[in-house]
């Protein structure tokens, strides 16, 4: 069935049915990495020579990766395609990766710790501001912690 919807935005896709949105803005690889270069002061890092697509996205402080861009084959999140897929891999707390991977298009972390991060499919299937919460959770568990000296000092 047709949604008559024309708009410029994103369709989302839920359980292979097209459910048409409005609202429904969801960032692809170009537009996650400006959004990162406007919001956060990291440079994109390209780490290994054999994979030039993939992007780490680090603290420049601390050197600690909160954001890894990939493109990856489809069939090493568990989907039944050999196809290339975008991808980001997030750091998470924990106590919320078990309900989120239920969610549609976010996945057990790719190459990583699945105890503590994910892999979020870039392609329209997670919304934008879930998105952009799961990147400022990243960001936020990956600073540099304030010594509890510091704080003792310097109060907020």
């Amino acid at each position: 069935a047709e949604c008559g919807y024309t708009g410029s935005q994103s369709l989302c896709y839920n359980d292979d049915v097209r459910i048409c949105f409005a609202e429904c803005d969801s960032m692809d690889r170009e537009e996650l990495r400006q959004f990162v270069l406007s919001n956060y002061s990291a440079e994109p890092d390209r780490p290994w020579l054999n994979h030039p697509r993939f992007e780490v996205f680090r603290h420049s402080n601390n050197q600690k990766w909160f954001a890894l861009v990939m493109d990856i084959p489809k069939s090493k999140l568990g989907l039944p395609s050999a196809d290339m897929i975008d991808v980001v891999n997030l750091k998470c707390d924990p106590i919320l990766i078990g309900s989120l991977r239920g969610d549609a298009g976010i996945f057990p972390a790719y190459h990583m710790s699945k105890a503590n991060w994910i892999t979020v499919a870039l392609d329209g299937s997670v919304p934008d501001e879930k998105l952009k919460m799961l990147l400022d959770l990243s960001y936020e568990l990956t600073a540099t912690k304030m010594k509890m000296k510091t704080k003792q000092q310097n109060p907020i």
